[in-house]
């Protein structure tokens, strides 16, 4: 008696578990995967593609969202940080990087707002030589310190950013939604 009880209790957690799993991950899964991309959307370039491998690997989406809400939840209008995203923006986006916090702005639409690589690149190097009140951190090892050759831009007189540094500006520039949504 008490097994049929213990078999028909856990049969009772497997099942609500199953169920909230559904409900959570598999229904919203199968939606998503039939959203097409925006039709302006194109896949990362190989640099592209490793600055957001950086991108993830420094924890920029700790601070950072990349998800412009609508008018009415939030401050993201009024700062014009771009129209609200939609399902389609993320499309080559694996894993989904759309944060959890906002301690520094809103960068799915940065790549329109500041297209300067000059500007990410001191930003990256030290962020209050052009954002005085930033609270993000340098990222010094982004850069290195030699003779930079004609093509390259030299950050705070004799630093030129390394690979990793240049294709996290290509991947931040990448970021621009601000197509129309159709």
């Amino acid at each position: 008696m008490m097994f049929i009880r213990l078999s028909v209790f856990f049969a009772g957690v497997l099942a609500a578990l199953f169920l909230g799993w559904a409900a959570l991950v598999g229904v919203p899964g199968v939606q998503i995967a039939a959203v097409p991309p925006q039709p302006d959307l194109r896949p990362y370039t190989f640099e592209q593609a490793h600055g957001r491998q950086v991108y993830i690997r420094e924890g920029c989406m700790y601070c950072h969202s990349q998800q412009t809400r609508p008018q009415g939840f939030g401050a993201d209008q009024p700062r014009r940080w771009g129209r609200p995203s939609v399902p389609g923006d993320y499309f080559y986006d694996q894993p989904h990087l759309l944060g959890t916090m906002r301690t520094g702005p809103d960068l799915l639409n940065i790549g329109a707002r500041q297209s300067s690589r000059d500007w990410h690149l001191a930003h990256l190097y030290n962020p209050r030589t052009v954002t005085p009140q930033s609270l993000m951190p340098p990222f010094p090892w982004l850069f290195e310190e030699r003779a930079a050759e004609p093509s390259e831009t030299v950050v705070h007189g004799r630093f030129v950013a390394n690979r990793d540094g240049l294709d996290l500006i290509e991947y931040l520039l990448s970021m621009n939604r601000t197509y129309p949504v159709r």
